[in-house]
């Protein structure tokens, strides 16, 4: 019975690993040994610990598995070089929004993925909405969120929320998760040093202050991403007047790539990228030129919500910037593996 006894505490107690730790994003550190597993830019082997009754069969060594997986970590980031001396020094945009922002393992995933970008020498900056927030938000204060083709109507009230949700709340947890994981992040918001400067959309009689960017002042950004900071950037911004706008994050973050020279934009999506044919999921357009964009456009192979973020594509890249990738949100890592990796994951538009 004292043999068993010792048998089950030997087998419950968690492994110690302080390297362990910190492959795991900041959400799964404190996750049982029975779900510990190790997070890589690509998919190495995992090892998991499960807590079982005690039996007299022998379980297998450690040193095996752990020397198989200190292996596949050696494997992965020599295969990381040429990616990481390619982008190192360079500006990397990213809109985040969608499901990568509700579900929080995959925030975790955006979050360690930023973190381990800046650690390599790219420059990341963080753009953001969070339409799901400022829904909860109005509900609660018993405004029901209305939208107009796919925008939301912001009257006065409805945009002093709006700033709240996403400069207060939002942009800071963001931060925070940034700075715990081992970074140094900045929360910023369009009005802040003048980085963006905002005029009222033209449907303006039935948006409300929904805005557009109309100047882009890097001043304050260039000192930031030059000395490893991530700029983390709320979509707010106001007009000459000092008038609050609600603007489209895909915009702002590609109005920022163009004013920055960036080298990529990233938009995460609820989408694995452009399809060629939108009721096939399997047809995923890996790369594409602005060219062949405007003629999925006109054949109406590109709709709906998909149209502004190809639109804003485009316009960043006649501005400068190198590439832009429309991406899945929705899988753990899209980010790495788009930069990281030969064929990406999403759709890539080069000008």
């Amino acid at each position: 019975m004292a043999a068993a006894a010792a048998a089950a505490t030997a087998v419950t107690k968690p492994v110690p690993s302080s390297h362990s730790q910190s492959f795991l994003s900041p959400n799964l550190k404190n996750l049982k040994p029975s779900n510990l597993s190790f997070i890589s830019p690509q998919k190495p082997p995992s090892l998991t610990i499960k807590a079982e009754a005690a039996t007299t069969q022998k379980t297998p060594t450690s040193a095996s598995q752990s020397n198989s997986i200190d292996r596949s970590r050696v494997d992965i980031l020599s295969e990381s070089l040429p990616y990481i001396q390619k982008f190192r020094g360079k500006t990397i945009v990213v809109k985040y929004g969608g499901a990568a922002m509700k579900v929080p393992e995959l925030k975790a995933s955006v979050v360690s993925d930023l973190v381990l970008l800046s650690c390599v020498g790219l420059r990341p900056i963080l753009v953001h909405g969070g339409g799901p927030e400022i829904n909860n938000w109005l509900r609660l204060l018993n405004i029901e969120p209305l939208f107009h083709e796919g925008l939301r109507v912001t009257d006065a009230k409805t945009m002093e929320i709006v700033s709240m949700v996403l400069v207060g709340k939002v942009n800071k947890d963001l931060v925070s998760l940034i700075n715990k994981a081992g970074a140094t992040a900045v929360g910023l918001s369009g009005m802040d040093g003048r980085l963006l400067m905002a005029r009222p959309s033209p449907n303006f009689v039935n948006l409300g202050f929904v805005g557009e960017v109309a100047r882009v002042d890097t001043t304050l950004l260039e000192p930031l991403v030059k000395n490893g900071l991530i700029p983390v950037i709320a979509s707010v911004a106001a007009d000459e007047f000092g008038q609050s706008y609600n603007i489209n994050a895909d915009t702002v973050a590609g109005e920022i790539a163009a004013a920055l020279g960036a080298e990529k934009l990233i938009l995460l999506t609820d989408v694995a990228g452009i399809l060629e044919d939108r009721d096939d999921p399997n047809s995923l357009v890996k790369e594409i030129d602005i060219k062949g964009i405007k003629k999925m456009i006109d054949e109406k192979k590109v709709g709906g919500g998909m149209i502004p973020k190809v639109n804003c594509c485009v316009r960043s890249l006649a501005q400068g910037v190198k590439t832009a990738s429309i991406i899945d949100g929705r899988v753990e890592h899209s980010l790495l593996h788009e930069i990281m990796s030969e064929q990406g994951i999403g759709t890539m538009i080069t000008g």
